[in-house]
């Protein structure tokens, strides 16, 4: 039986629309065969969650929402439309 290790895969989009334009993303990979870090690339893996779905990747959390309140502009926070995707690998 074949032993399964997880890769996550991070997209933040520039709207909550599947189909949006990747703006940041981060990739962790459980197999070990890959390294990743911050800004080891200048351009996304994908340019949507629709067109990493394609290649094989699971959406497993969708952004969290929350209330705009006047003048959070000010205030650091997480990015809005924030999706993780998932992806087992036969190690």
């Amino acid at each position: 039986m074949a032993e399964l290790r997880q890769q996550l895969l991070v997209l933040h989009l520039h709207t909550p629309d599947l189909n949006s334009n990747v703006v940041a993303w981060a990739m962790y990979d459980g197999t070990g065969k890959n390294r990743y870090t911050t800004g080891d690339s200048e351009t996304p893996p994908y340019n949507s969650v629709i067109e990493a779905m394609i290649d094989g990747w699971r959406v497993i959390q969708f952004p969290q929402q929350f209330p705009a309140y006047p003048d959070m502009e000010y205030y650091t926070s997480y990015l809005r439309f924030e999706y993780i995707l998932e992806k087992l690998e036969e190690i």
